[in-house]
């Protein structure tokens, strides 16, 4: 059966242990040319959410995109090592991608509001990378709403795989964001509370698939399964 797997990176594949929220830092730094009075706000939000924020909360103006874009792929490649260094993948996250990846007429990829620069910078630090279909993937520079990703993936997974239309789509995330995502565009969601949120929050926002963590593969891959015979 055919299957397409979008998975969130970070809290849901890696723990970025802060370093997410230095890149947002550091690229606003470049930008503005000094440093922000506040942390990124992040939940779950694409980056050019996550930075239009950052210069609206600061009263600066919000530069052009591309510019933003480059500052943000910089400042993580720079802290490659340091990701590398504090953080790590996530119990279980090596084996169920590796189970999902050698499933026939499965295509896993990803889902997520990094851009792809920092979202492949992400994965590479822990040998993921070579796990996923990364060309199939939405990133944060496709779109400014997280459900708008949806239909970018799935044409993305149509034009380069030849996958039907209507193939069974199921998100795969840690915040109430990724549910919202999953139920707006019709895709199944399976959520993990391996972030901020509880499992208790994750099922309030609509999930009835919530597990602690990617941890125990055989009842990953179960789950993801049900979605392909639905």
């Amino acid at each position: 059966m055919e299957l397409f797997v979008l998975w969130d990176i970070d809290h849901t594949l890696i723990e970025n242990a802060g370093v997410s929220k230095e890149i947002y830092a550091a690229a606003f730094r470049a930008l503005s040319g000094r440093e922000p009075t506040e942390p990124a706000r992040t939940e779950g939000r694409t980056d050019r959410l996550i930075m239009r924020d950052m210069f609206v909360r600061e009263g600066l103006p919000v530069p052009d995109w591309p510019f933003v874009e480059t500052a943000l792929a910089q400042a993580g490649e720079a802290r490659l090592e340091e990701l590398r260094r504090r953080g790590t993948a996530l119990p279980g996250v090596h084996e169920a991608l590796k189970a999902a990846s050698a499933q026939t007429g499965w295509v896993s990829s990803v889902l997520t509001g990094n851009i792809s620069a920092n979202a492949r910078v992400k994965l590479a630090a822990f040998g993921l990378d070579s796990l996923l279909d990364l060309p199939v993937g939405a990133y944060g520079a496709d779109a400014e709403l997280r459900p708008h990703l949806v239909a970018v993936a799935r044409e993305r997974a149509q034009r380069l795989h030849g996958v039907a239309a209507d193939i069974p789509t199921v998100l795969v995330g840690d915040t109430p964001r990724d549910v919202e995502a999953a139920l707006t565009t019709g895709s199944g969601v399976l959520a993990v509370a391996s972030g901020i949120h509880t499992e208790e929050e994750l099922t309030a926002a609509g999930a009835v698939e919530v597990l602690p963590d990617l941890s125990d593969t055989k009842r990953v891959l179960g789950i993801l399964e049900s979605f392909a015979g639905r």
